[in-house]
């Protein structure tokens, strides 16, 4: 299975979009984290994840992946419970395996031990019926980073708000 991990472009076109079904979505990893390039890998899953995931039961809150002895995983993640499974159902915040090429592994790996990143998941989502994660190869935002975006957003509003009354 390729992984892409160039940067992703933002202007996907609507055929791409057709593809893709949106399952969960980490807004707040670009409030905490300035994102310097994204990747995309697939998920080694069990059957009642993948249900749970159809039903968007699942939460990226504080998830994190980590590699480990040459091999990514995910960690935080909560799947939630498929019901119809009962007693053989998964664990919910399990470490689930990030299928991606070795040499993207090695890549993301140095950077991570020697630049001080983190990889943080943004989306899951599902791609032609496959689960996929794109994660950020990320740096941690400081307190007066956050307060700068947070004053910066308000600022734009404000501009936005006031051409709009401008036009009428």
């Amino acid at each position: 299975m390729p992984v892409d991990c160039s940067v992703m472009a933002s202007g996907t076109g609507s055929a791409a979009k057709a593809e893709v079904e949106l399952i969960a979505e980490n807004r707040k990893a670009r409030h905490d984290f300035f994102i310097e390039e994204t990747c995309e890998a697939g998920l080694a899953l069990l059957g009642t994840e993948v249900k749970a995931l159809r039903e968007h039961r699942t939460n990226l809150r504080d998830s994190y992946a980590r590699i480990k002895n040459g091999e990514a995983f995910l960690h935080g993640v909560h799947i939630g419970a498929y019901a119809p499974a009962g007693a053989f159902g998964h664990a919910e915040k399990r470490p689930r395996k990030l299928l991606m090429h070795r040499r993207e592994i090695d890549r993301l790996w140095g950077k991570v031990r020697e630049r001080g990143y983190s990889l943080v998941p943004l989306r899951l989502y599902f791609k032609r019926g496959i689960a996929k994660v794109e994660l950020a190869l990320a740096r941690g935002k400081r307190l007066y980073d956050k307060r700068a975006a947070i004053a910066r957003k308000a600022t734009r509003r404000e501009i936005e708000r006031t051409l709009k009354r401008r036009q009428r």
